[in-house]
């Protein structure tokens, strides 16, 4: 019995650690060192011009609303995405960092096997990489921009 405890402890331990470095945090950009960073004077306009067309009033992908403070604190269908104080345990920095291919936001496109717009049937034809055929992919963040988002949640995402 205490030879069954022991390896689901290993395995889970395993599981945990693969998970955590599934990327390297030291490739994350600094923190700016631009002091007083808040959500209304600094992040918005950068989550509009990069996130606001698949998370914000209109469209919610994955729950996740970026276009207001409160939004973004809540998080999405996962749970919350800001780990207030700790910019590296927030996934919302992980996402647009691009460190991890499997949450890079906006994502990395993909190759159209069909052209846009409606289809014979007068259907819409799904997005394609992240985003309608019709527009043009969202650009990722810069790392300034990162380093911004950083700063912010380091300093109590307000």
């Amino acid at each position: 019995m205490n030879q069954v405890r022991l390896f689901v402890l290993a395995v889970l331990g395993i599981s945990v650690a693969t998970s955590v470095a599934e990327f390297d945090i030291s490739k994350l950009p600094a923190a700016s060192a631009r002091k007083d960073v808040t959500y209304d004077k600094d992040i918005k306009s950068i989550f509009e011009a990069s996130c606001f067309r698949c998370h914000g009033d209109k469209q919610k992908k994955g729950g996740i609303r970026l276009d207001s403070l409160e939004a973004v604190l809540k998080g999405g269908k996962e749970g919350t995405i800001v780990e207030v104080g700790n910019s590296v345990k927030s996934t919302l920095l992980i996402s647009v960092s691009q460190l991890d291919p499997e949450t890079a936001m906006p994502p990395k496109s993909k190759a159209r096997k069909s052209p846009g717009g409606p289809s014979a049937s007068g259907e819409k034809k799904p997005e394609v990489g992240g985003h309608a055929a019709n527009q043009a992919p969202a650009k990722p963040l810069t790392s300034e921009q990162v380093g911004l988002v950083r700063a912010w949640i380091d300093q109590g995402a307000k």
